[in-house]
């Protein structure tokens, strides 16, 4: 088991991480909320990771808090939650947040992450009301030293198109993704920002 990679950011995208390690570089897969703390390309990063093997694939999935992990862990466990499902959930609530919404039962912020339904939504609050006991440190995440998020800059159009193909790969309707980025954009915006606005204009802030 892969628990934790340190080394140097390569290549970064809203799904993805390239980390140089001992001269191999990892494809790490991120959700949006350790995106944002990643730093510029060419700095040092630490990521908790988790390795998957199947039959057909290995993957390694990578997060800046050790919470976001174990959270990532206990949610594969859910009946109808796989990898991509629980990194949709983790890219539009963060540990913390999720937690929040199982404890105070809130059915509504989860049925608007992109995949979650009422059924699987209900199903979480129910599964995960036993299994958020096993995690450490519940409302304590802190991104490693090192991985502070750094905004770079890009054209507007280039962030605004950039923004809406994140949303869409996070499984948002094209008129959708369009629509929520187009309302939250201003001038000088990297794409980043986008992101973590119309994240936050879909799921109500404090949630």
């Amino acid at each position: 088991m892969i628990g934790r990679i340190r080394g140097v950011l390569l290549e970064k995208s809203p799904a993805q991480a390239l980390v140089e390690c001992s001269g191999l570089g990892y494809e790490v897969d991120i959700p949006f909320t350790t995106f944002f703390h990643l730093p510029d390309t060419g700095g040092e990063i630490t990521l908790h990771t988790h390795f998957a093997v199947r039959e057909d694939a290995q993957s390694l999935f990578g997060f800046s808090a050790r919470l976001d992990r174990d959270l990532f862990r206990l949610l594969i466990k859910v009946n109808g939650v796989g990898p991509k499902l629980a990194l949709a959930i983790l890219s539009g609530l963060d540990a913390n947040q999720f937690i929040q919404c199982v404890e105070t039962k809130d059915i509504n912020s989860l049925v608007k992450l992109p995949g979650v339904g009422k059924k699987t939504a209900e199903r979480l609050l129910i599964e995960m009301a036993d299994r958020i006991g096993q995690l450490e440190g519940p409302f304590a995440v802190a991104a490693d030293a090192g991985s502070k998020g750094v905004s770079m800059p890009a054209a507007a159009d280039s962030a605004v198109e950039e923004a809406e193909s994140a949303l869409i790969a996070l499984g948002y309707k094209p008129q959708e993704a369009s629509k929520v980025v187009g309302k939250v954009a201003e001038d000088g915006m990297s794409r980043e920002d986008l992101i973590r606005r119309a994240l936050k204009s879909m799921i109500p802030a404090g949630q």
